[in-house]
């Protein structure tokens, strides 16, 4: 300003101009004011904002009031790291921060001892899932990471032969109650061969895709009781990226855990 005066003074400027260039200079300060201010609020804001790598999007068909849960397991524990009350919302968004894929569920609360869930396999982004209240899990249409994609790959894959292993549990049941010994161990036979079946069918697409966080996790869900060399072949198969990832250092885990029990016996 003092440079101001003296210019204005030494041009010997009039009067009502100096007024109105001191009255644009003082608007200018006053906008400036305003501005910060409303940029300092926005920064409040964004901090205030939860922080999140993934979003889930949810469209659940005939659901007008109840309660959805995101919960992933933590340390062996299942924790939510959100949650929404759904009363007539049409729009459903549920968030976490998310460092790597991951699998997350999502819960539906029907009472307080009956809940359904979806299981999916995330990674950073968008996922969207589609379902129905009347057949929550079943129906659920999911959209979202290629770790979804190939899981649900397996899954398809694999079906038919765990739904044929279900017919088998029951066929046992029923001949044990009928006391048919012939039936009974024909039906042990074929649910031994049917388990190798689904445990090499599991090996090979675990290492058909050694490159993906599946991989691992399949090995761990799926082949739990699986004999130690065929997890370690899948463990010696996967790429850097995918042994250092949250399954892959679980899987190494897994086998050295089992290694040092057989030793010690």
């Amino acid at each position: 300003m003092n440079y101001l005066t003296k210019y204005f003074n030494k041009t010997k400027l009039k009067k009502p101009l100096n007024c109105l260039i001191f009255a644009f200079v003082n608007l200018i300060k006053i906008i400036m004011r305003k501005l910060y201010m409303i940029a300092l609020t926005l920064l409040f804001i964004s901090c205030g904002k939860k922080q999140s790598d993934l979003t889930v999007l949810v469209n659940v068909k005939g659901l007008k009031k109840g309660s959805l849960y995101l919960k992933k397991i933590k340390d062996t524990v299942l924790v939510t790291v959100d949650s929404i009350a759904v009363n007539g919302n049409t729009k459903i968004e549920l968030t976490s921060k998310l460092e790597e894929p991951e699998v997350f569920y999502l819960y539906l609360k029907k009472s307080k001892k009956e809940s359904d869930r979806i299981a999916f396999f995330a990674n950073k982004g968008t996922t969207e899932i589609n379902t129905t209240l009347q057949n929550f899990a079943f129906d659920a249409n999911i959209k979202g990471s290629q770790q979804q994609k190939i899981m649900e790959d397996y899954k398809s894959l694999i079906s038919k032969m765990n739904n044929r292993n279900l017919e088998v549990i029951k066929e046992q049941f029923e001949a044990q109650q009928a006391n048919d010994t012939a039936k009974l161990n024909k039906l042990n036979k074929e649910a031994k061969s049917s388990l190798k079946r689904k445990y090499l069918y599991t090996v090979n697409f675990a290492l058909n895709n050694k490159d993906s966080e599946v991989a691992p996790y399949i090995a761990l869900t799926e082949l739990y009781n699986a004999r130690v060399d065929l997890l370690d072949t899948i463990n010696q198969s996967l790429t850097t990226k995918v042994k250092s990832s949250k399954y892959g250092k679980e899987l190494d885990a897994f086998i050295l855990g089992i290694k040092a029990a057989e030793k010690s016996n």
